[in-house]
């Protein structure tokens, strides 16, 4: 791995809309769909499904700070789905889709709580952001058909 780029790993409802806005973002060099947060080893799309396994979807994405700073994707982050529904983004319901930043540094952690903290205090939320700050654990690349799933499948309605 090219040694400038760095890791950040999101959940944020339905991998495939997360990782496709992410794939847009000038300076991300790739988005994995996977899961993350969970304690069985090797999970399926099922198993995940089911929710027991304690896995969330997610993206893990590998980008290049000198074109995008973690900030800039923390927006990104924000702005693209409700921080503030516990287990559920639109239609979709369960713990799999629940919002969480996974840090990979103490700096990512600090920037991470500082613009939650900031977006509490702002008006654009009626309700609290209940959108977990967590360490970063094992993630677990999803299974083929899942990734980059709307350049695959391009009559797929948008989650």
């Amino acid at each position: 791995m090219d040694q400038r780029l760095e890791t950040v790993t999101f959940a944020a409802g339905c991998f495939w809309g997360v990782e496709d806005i992410f794939r847009g973002v000038k300076g991300v060099i790739d988005v994995i769909a996977g899961y993350s947060g969970g304690q069985t080893e090797n999970p399926t799309y099922e198993k995940v499904c089911s929710g027991t396994t304690g896995h969330a979807e997610s993206v893990q994405i590998q980008y290049d700070p000198a074109v995008v700073s973690y900030e800039k994707l923390l927006k990104v982050f924000w702005d693209m789905h409700d921080p503030t529904t516990l287990n559920r983004q639109g239609p979709d319901i369960g713990s799999q889709y629940r919002s969480i930043i996974f840090y990979h540094s103490p700096e990512q952690k600090v920037l991470a709580e500082k613009s939650k903290d900031e977006l509490n205090h702002s008006d654009k939320f009626q309700d609290p952001i209940i959108t977990e700050i967590l360490p970063a654990s094992t993630f677990y690349k999803a299974e083929e058909y899942h990734q980059q799933y709307f350049q695959k499948n391009k009559d797929a309605k948008h989650c």
